[in-house]
Protein backbone atom coordinates (compact mmCIF):
# COMPACT_ATOMS: atom_id res chain seq x y z
CA UNK A 1 0.00 0.00 0.00
CA UNK A 2 1.42 3.37 -0.87
CA UNK A 3 1.10 7.24 0.00
CA UNK A 4 -1.79 7.36 -2.63
CA UNK A 5 -3.73 4.48 -1.37
CA UNK A 6 -4.42 6.48 2.21
CA UNK A 7 -4.41 9.56 1.10
CA UNK A 8 -7.53 8.43 -0.96
CA UNK A 9 -9.00 6.95 2.35
CA UNK A 10 -8.54 10.45 4.06
CA UNK A 11 -10.23 11.86 1.13
CA UNK A 12 -13.14 9.92 1.85
CA UNK A 13 -13.38 10.52 5.12
CA UNK A 14 -13.23 14.93 4.04
CA UNK A 15 -16.30 14.72 2.40
CA UNK A 16 -18.06 13.30 5.40
CA UNK A 17 -18.54 17.13 5.80
CA UNK A 18 -20.19 17.86 2.97
CA UNK A 19 -22.58 20.88 3.56
CA UNK A 20 -21.93 21.20 6.81
CA UNK A 21 -18.00 23.01 7.10
CA UNK A 22 -18.73 26.41 5.37
CA UNK A 23 -16.53 28.58 5.43
CA UNK A 24 -14.00 26.50 6.41
CA UNK A 25 -13.34 23.62 3.70
CA UNK A 26 -13.57 19.47 3.93
CA UNK A 27 -11.05 17.96 5.55
CA UNK A 28 -9.70 14.09 6.44
CA UNK A 29 -6.54 12.65 7.87
CA UNK A 30 -5.19 9.30 8.72
CA UNK A 31 -2.66 8.49 10.86
CA UNK A 32 -0.55 5.71 9.47
CA UNK A 33 1.65 3.21 11.78
CA UNK A 34 3.61 0.18 10.24
CA UNK A 35 1.36 0.33 7.19
CA UNK A 36 -2.27 0.25 8.89
CA UNK A 37 -4.33 2.94 9.95
CA UNK A 38 -4.52 3.41 13.36
CA UNK A 39 -6.36 6.66 13.33
CA UNK A 40 -9.09 8.70 11.37
CA UNK A 41 -10.74 11.99 11.47
CA UNK A 42 -12.45 14.69 9.44
CA UNK A 43 -13.40 18.27 10.02
CA UNK A 44 -17.35 17.92 11.11
CA UNK A 45 -18.16 21.76 11.07
CA UNK A 46 -16.98 25.43 11.87
CA UNK A 47 -15.36 25.67 15.30
CA UNK A 48 -14.79 22.39 16.32
CA UNK A 49 -11.27 19.85 15.45
CA UNK A 50 -9.87 20.07 12.55
CA UNK A 51 -9.17 16.95 11.02
CA UNK A 52 -5.32 16.42 12.21
CA UNK A 53 -6.74 16.79 15.56
CA UNK A 54 -9.61 14.19 15.61
CA UNK A 55 -7.09 11.57 13.48
CA UNK A 56 -4.25 11.82 16.22
CA UNK A 57 -6.69 11.78 19.54
CA UNK A 58 -8.13 8.06 17.86
CA UNK A 59 -4.93 7.45 17.07
CA UNK A 60 -3.37 7.85 21.11
CA UNK A 61 0.07 7.12 22.05
CA UNK A 62 0.20 5.26 18.45
CA UNK A 63 0.60 8.59 16.75
CA UNK A 64 4.24 8.64 17.85
CA UNK A 65 7.09 8.06 14.85
CA UNK A 66 3.75 7.52 12.85
CA UNK A 67 2.53 9.01 9.33
CA UNK A 68 0.05 11.47 9.15
CA UNK A 69 -1.76 11.88 6.27
CA UNK A 70 -3.98 14.87 5.41
CA UNK A 71 -6.15 16.50 2.32
CA UNK A 72 -5.48 19.71 3.60
CA UNK A 73 -1.81 21.64 4.61
CA UNK A 74 -1.63 21.78 8.39
CA UNK A 75 -2.74 25.26 9.94
CA UNK A 76 -0.08 27.08 11.84
CA UNK A 77 -2.38 30.29 13.17
CA UNK A 78 -4.81 30.28 16.01
CA UNK A 79 -8.22 31.10 14.46
CA UNK A 80 -11.28 29.46 15.91
CA UNK A 81 -9.13 26.39 17.60
CA UNK A 82 -5.48 26.45 17.99
CA UNK A 83 -2.30 25.80 15.51
CA UNK A 84 -2.91 22.06 14.09
CA UNK A 85 0.98 22.02 13.49
CA UNK A 86 1.49 21.98 17.34
CA UNK A 87 -0.82 19.02 17.68
CA UNK A 88 1.51 17.15 15.32
CA UNK A 89 4.58 18.15 17.03
CA UNK A 90 3.03 17.03 20.60
CA UNK A 91 2.12 13.86 18.78
CA UNK A 92 5.43 12.71 17.60
CA UNK A 93 4.42 12.40 14.14
CA UNK A 94 7.22 11.52 12.27
CA UNK A 95 6.49 12.05 8.62
CA UNK A 96 3.58 14.06 6.67
CA UNK A 97 1.68 13.26 4.04
CA UNK A 98 -0.53 16.27 2.45
CA UNK A 99 -3.01 16.54 -0.69
CA UNK A 100 -2.69 20.19 -1.41
CA UNK A 101 -1.01 23.38 0.18
CA UNK A 102 -3.60 25.81 1.55
CA UNK A 103 -5.13 27.97 -1.47
CA UNK A 104 -5.03 31.04 1.23
CA UNK A 105 -2.77 33.36 -0.16
CA UNK A 106 -2.32 34.54 2.88
CA UNK A 107 -1.38 31.26 4.56
CA UNK A 108 -0.08 29.20 1.71
CA UNK A 109 3.08 27.00 2.58
CA UNK A 110 3.21 28.27 6.07
CA UNK A 111 2.04 25.29 8.07
CA UNK A 112 4.75 23.16 5.63
CA UNK A 113 7.56 25.19 6.22
CA UNK A 114 7.11 25.11 9.90
CA UNK A 115 6.90 21.51 10.26
CA UNK A 116 9.71 21.10 8.17
CA UNK A 117 11.71 23.20 10.21
CA UNK A 118 11.11 21.08 13.32
CA UNK A 119 12.60 18.20 11.06
CA UNK A 120 9.27 16.68 10.08
CA UNK A 121 9.27 14.96 6.20
CA UNK A 122 7.24 16.31 4.63
CA UNK A 123 5.44 15.32 1.01
CA UNK A 124 2.79 17.33 -0.85
CA UNK A 125 1.06 16.86 -3.98
CA UNK A 126 -1.06 13.43 -3.36
CA UNK A 127 -4.07 13.24 -5.06
CA UNK A 128 -3.52 17.28 -5.03
CA UNK A 129 -6.65 17.45 -7.87
CA UNK A 130 -8.47 15.61 -6.22
CA UNK A 131 -8.51 17.35 -3.15
CA UNK A 132 -8.70 20.80 -4.89
CA UNK A 133 -11.66 19.67 -6.95
CA UNK A 134 -13.34 18.43 -3.30
CA UNK A 135 -12.72 22.05 -2.14
CA UNK A 136 -13.40 23.83 -5.36
CA UNK A 137 -15.97 26.42 -3.87
CA UNK A 138 -13.73 26.77 -0.62
CA UNK A 139 -10.54 27.64 -2.81
CA UNK A 140 -12.41 30.43 -5.07
CA UNK A 141 -13.90 31.80 -2.09
CA UNK A 142 -10.60 32.43 -0.14
CA UNK A 143 -8.94 33.77 -3.28
CA UNK A 144 -11.34 36.02 -4.46
CA UNK A 145 -14.22 37.04 -1.45
CA UNK A 146 -16.84 35.32 -4.15
CA UNK A 147 -19.06 32.53 -4.33
CA UNK A 148 -18.23 29.38 -6.45
CA UNK A 149 -21.13 29.40 -8.63
CA UNK A 150 -22.94 26.23 -10.07
CA UNK A 151 -25.34 26.67 -12.46
CA UNK A 152 -28.08 23.65 -13.05
CA UNK A 153 -30.99 23.24 -15.10
CA UNK A 154 -33.43 20.64 -16.30
CA UNK A 155 -34.45 20.12 -19.97
CA UNK A 156 -36.14 18.47 -22.18
CA UNK A 157 -33.77 16.74 -25.12
CA UNK A 158 -34.98 19.39 -27.69
CA UNK A 159 -33.58 22.62 -24.28
CA UNK A 160 -36.82 23.41 -22.44
CA UNK A 161 -37.12 23.50 -19.02
CA UNK A 162 -41.15 23.81 -18.96
CA UNK A 163 -44.15 24.10 -21.14
CA UNK A 164 -45.60 27.07 -22.86
CA UNK A 165 -48.09 27.16 -19.67
CA UNK A 166 -45.06 27.39 -17.28
CA UNK A 167 -45.82 23.41 -16.22
CA UNK A 168 -42.21 21.78 -15.47
CA UNK A 169 -43.70 18.89 -13.06
CA UNK A 170 -41.74 17.02 -13.57
CA UNK A 171 -38.90 17.46 -16.57
CA UNK A 172 -36.63 15.10 -14.67
CA UNK A 173 -36.74 11.90 -12.87
CA UNK A 174 -36.48 10.79 -9.31
CA UNK A 175 -33.07 10.00 -9.72
CA UNK A 176 -31.94 13.28 -10.56
CA UNK A 177 -34.17 15.61 -8.51
CA UNK A 178 -32.77 13.47 -5.59
CA UNK A 179 -29.35 14.38 -6.62
CA UNK A 180 -29.97 17.66 -6.87
CA UNK A 181 -31.17 18.17 -3.14
CA UNK A 182 -28.19 16.66 -2.01
CA UNK A 183 -26.16 19.58 -3.78
CA UNK A 184 -28.99 21.72 -1.83
CA UNK A 185 -27.08 20.51 0.95
CA UNK A 186 -23.81 21.43 0.05
CA UNK A 187 -24.13 25.13 -1.00
CA UNK A 188 -24.20 28.27 1.18
CA UNK A 189 -27.05 29.54 -1.01
CA UNK A 190 -29.90 28.58 -3.72
CA UNK A 191 -30.88 31.40 -6.03
CA UNK A 192 -33.61 31.80 -8.36
CA UNK A 193 -35.80 34.65 -10.18
CA UNK A 194 -39.05 36.13 -8.43
CA UNK A 195 -41.02 34.65 -11.59
CA UNK A 196 -39.88 31.08 -10.60
CA UNK A 197 -41.77 31.62 -7.66
CA UNK A 198 -44.55 32.53 -9.05
CA UNK A 199 -44.91 29.35 -11.25
CA UNK A 200 -43.64 26.85 -8.97
CA UNK A 201 -44.00 28.49 -5.54
CA UNK A 202 -40.87 25.98 -4.57
CA UNK A 203 -40.32 25.48 -0.77
CA UNK A 204 -36.16 25.51 -1.77
CA UNK A 205 -35.44 23.26 1.24
CA UNK A 206 -33.25 19.82 1.62
CA UNK A 207 -35.01 16.42 1.40
CA UNK A 208 -32.50 13.40 1.75
CA UNK A 209 -33.30 10.24 2.46
CA UNK A 210 -32.13 8.95 5.89
CA UNK A 211 -30.45 11.84 6.79
CA UNK A 212 -31.26 15.24 7.76
CA UNK A 213 -30.05 18.13 5.25
CA UNK A 214 -29.38 21.60 5.84
CA UNK A 215 -31.01 23.99 4.24
CA UNK A 216 -29.04 26.79 2.32
CA UNK A 217 -29.91 30.67 2.11
CA UNK A 218 -32.97 30.81 -0.37
CA UNK A 219 -32.11 33.88 -2.89
CA UNK A 220 -34.57 35.61 -4.90
CA UNK A 221 -33.87 37.84 -8.05
CA UNK A 222 -36.99 40.23 -7.42
CA UNK A 223 -36.05 43.29 -9.35
CA UNK A 224 -39.59 44.96 -8.18
CA UNK A 225 -39.99 43.41 -5.21
CA UNK A 226 -43.14 41.88 -6.45
CA UNK A 227 -42.89 38.16 -4.76
CA UNK A 228 -46.91 37.02 -3.41
CA UNK A 229 -46.84 37.77 0.41
CA UNK A 230 -47.81 33.94 0.49
CA UNK A 231 -44.62 32.41 -1.44
CA UNK A 232 -43.46 29.56 0.04
CA UNK A 233 -39.90 31.08 0.73
CA UNK A 234 -41.49 33.33 3.36
CA UNK A 235 -43.23 31.08 4.99
CA UNK A 236 -41.80 29.49 8.61
CA UNK A 237 -40.92 25.83 8.88
CA UNK A 238 -37.40 26.43 7.69
CA UNK A 239 -33.96 27.06 9.45
CA UNK A 240 -33.22 28.46 6.27
CA UNK A 241 -33.03 32.31 5.89
CA UNK A 242 -34.84 33.90 3.04
CA UNK A 243 -32.98 36.46 1.29
CA UNK A 244 -34.88 38.84 -1.20
CA UNK A 245 -32.54 40.88 -4.00
CA UNK A 246 -34.96 43.71 -5.50
CA UNK A 247 -33.74 47.22 -7.12
CA UNK A 248 -34.61 50.59 -5.16
CA UNK A 249 -37.48 50.55 -3.28
CA UNK A 250 -37.35 54.36 -1.51
CA UNK A 251 -39.57 56.13 -4.51
CA UNK A 252 -42.48 53.72 -4.60
CA UNK A 253 -44.57 53.74 -1.07
CA UNK A 254 -45.54 50.47 -2.40
CA UNK A 255 -42.74 48.52 -2.24
CA UNK A 256 -41.60 50.12 0.75
CA UNK A 257 -44.65 48.91 2.92
CA UNK A 258 -44.07 45.25 1.26
CA UNK A 259 -40.41 45.64 2.02
CA UNK A 260 -41.38 46.34 6.16
CA UNK A 261 -43.79 43.37 5.72
CA UNK A 262 -41.31 41.27 4.64
CA UNK A 263 -38.74 42.32 7.31
CA UNK A 264 -41.32 42.00 10.05
CA UNK A 265 -41.62 38.36 9.18
CA UNK A 266 -38.01 37.63 9.79
CA UNK A 267 -36.64 37.87 6.31
CA UNK A 268 -34.34 39.96 4.65
CA UNK A 269 -34.54 42.72 1.72
CA UNK A 270 -31.60 43.93 0.12
CA UNK A 271 -31.38 46.40 -2.31
CA UNK A 272 -28.77 45.84 -5.49
CA UNK A 273 -27.76 47.56 -8.53
CA UNK A 274 -29.82 47.20 -11.79
CA UNK A 275 -28.18 46.84 -15.13
CA UNK A 276 -30.18 46.40 -18.06
CA UNK A 277 -33.36 46.54 -15.82
CA UNK A 278 -32.38 43.30 -14.29
CA UNK A 279 -30.15 42.79 -10.95
CA UNK A 280 -26.79 43.09 -11.71
CA UNK A 281 -25.32 39.66 -10.77
CA UNK A 282 -22.01 40.49 -11.42
CA UNK A 283 -22.32 43.35 -8.44
CA UNK A 284 -24.67 40.99 -6.59
CA UNK A 285 -21.43 38.11 -6.10
CA UNK A 286 -19.08 40.54 -4.01
CA UNK A 287 -22.07 41.70 -1.88
CA UNK A 288 -23.03 37.82 -1.24
CA UNK A 289 -19.27 37.08 -0.70
CA UNK A 290 -18.73 39.95 1.92
CA UNK A 291 -22.16 38.48 3.95
CA UNK A 292 -19.86 34.76 3.98
CA UNK A 293 -21.60 32.68 1.19
CA UNK A 294 -18.98 30.76 -0.44
CA UNK A 295 -20.93 28.54 -2.67
CA UNK A 296 -24.04 28.98 -4.71
CA UNK A 297 -26.25 26.83 -7.13
CA UNK A 298 -28.22 28.78 -9.64
CA UNK A 299 -31.75 26.80 -10.35
CA UNK A 300 -33.39 29.24 -12.51
CA UNK A 301 -35.51 30.00 -14.26
CA UNK A 302 -34.64 31.00 -17.70
CA UNK A 303 -33.92 34.58 -17.22
CA UNK A 304 -31.69 34.18 -13.91
CA UNK A 305 -29.61 31.04 -15.59
CA UNK A 306 -29.22 33.69 -18.83
CA UNK A 307 -28.40 36.29 -16.74
CA UNK A 308 -25.77 34.19 -15.03
CA UNK A 309 -24.21 33.18 -17.98
CA UNK A 310 -23.83 36.58 -19.30
CA UNK A 311 -22.69 38.09 -16.55
CA UNK A 312 -19.42 35.20 -16.50
CA UNK A 313 -20.52 34.56 -12.62
CA UNK A 314 -21.06 31.13 -13.40
CA UNK A 315 -17.85 28.58 -12.51
CA UNK A 316 -19.40 24.81 -13.14
CA UNK A 317 -22.61 24.06 -14.62
CA UNK A 318 -24.85 20.92 -14.29
CA UNK A 319 -27.57 20.12 -17.08
CA UNK A 320 -30.02 17.53 -16.67
CA UNK A 321 -31.50 16.30 -20.24
CA UNK A 322 -34.50 13.71 -19.89
CA UNK A 323 -35.10 11.78 -22.75
CA UNK A 324 -38.41 13.89 -23.74
CA UNK A 325 -39.37 16.20 -26.02
CA UNK A 326 -41.16 18.46 -26.38
CA UNK A 327 -41.85 19.06 -30.03
CA UNK A 328 -42.67 22.68 -30.46
CA UNK A 329 -40.64 26.25 -30.08
CA UNK A 330 -43.59 27.86 -27.27
CA UNK A 331 -41.59 26.07 -23.94
CA UNK A 332 -39.37 28.11 -21.55
CA UNK A 333 -35.77 27.59 -23.11
CA UNK A 334 -32.96 26.73 -21.09
CA UNK A 335 -31.56 30.46 -21.28
CA UNK A 336 -33.72 33.83 -22.12
CA UNK A 337 -32.29 36.76 -23.19
CA UNK A 338 -29.86 37.79 -25.91
CA UNK A 339 -26.95 35.47 -26.95
CA UNK A 340 -23.94 35.86 -29.49
CA UNK A 341 -24.42 36.46 -33.70
CA UNK A 342 -21.63 33.85 -34.10
CA UNK A 343 -21.30 30.81 -33.06
CA UNK A 344 -17.50 31.25 -32.03
CA UNK A 345 -18.85 33.86 -29.39
CA UNK A 346 -20.89 30.67 -27.53
CA UNK A 347 -19.48 30.15 -24.08
CA UNK A 348 -17.02 27.31 -23.84
CA UNK A 349 -17.39 24.54 -21.48
CA UNK A 350 -14.19 22.05 -20.47
CA UNK A 351 -13.23 19.29 -18.11
CA UNK A 352 -16.95 17.56 -18.79
CA UNK A 353 -18.00 14.74 -17.89
CA UNK A 354 -21.40 12.70 -18.48
CA UNK A 355 -23.03 10.93 -15.60
CA UNK A 356 -26.82 8.71 -15.88
CA UNK A 357 -29.55 9.83 -13.72
CA UNK A 358 -32.19 6.41 -14.50
CA UNK A 359 -33.08 7.45 -17.95
CA UNK A 360 -31.24 11.32 -17.19
CA UNK A 361 -28.13 12.53 -18.45
CA UNK A 362 -26.25 14.98 -16.81
CA UNK A 363 -23.71 16.97 -18.49
CA UNK A 364 -21.07 18.45 -15.79
CA UNK A 365 -18.65 20.85 -17.01
CA UNK A 366 -16.35 24.19 -15.87
CA UNK A 367 -17.18 27.41 -17.90
CA UNK A 368 -13.70 28.79 -19.18
CA UNK A 369 -11.81 26.03 -17.61
CA UNK A 370 -8.67 24.46 -19.15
Amino acid sequence: MDDKHFMEIALTLAKKGEGYTSPNPMVGAVVVKSQTVVGKGFHKAAGKDHAEVMAINDAGFSANGATLYVTLEPCNHTGRTSPCTEKVLEAGISRMVVAMKDPNPDIVGGGITYLKKKGISVLSGVCENEAARLNEAFIKYVNTKRPFVTIKCASTLDGRIATRTGDARWVSGNASRKFVHGLRHQVDGIMVGVETIKRDNPHLTTRLDGTKGLDSTRIILDTHLSIPENANVLSPGSASDTLVVTGKTDSDPTTVGKKAQIEKRGFRVIESPVKGGWIDLDRLMDRLGAMGLTSLLVEGGSRVIGSALSSGIGDKILFFFAPKILGGDDGFPICKGTGPATMSGCIPVKNISVSRFENDVMIEGYIGAE
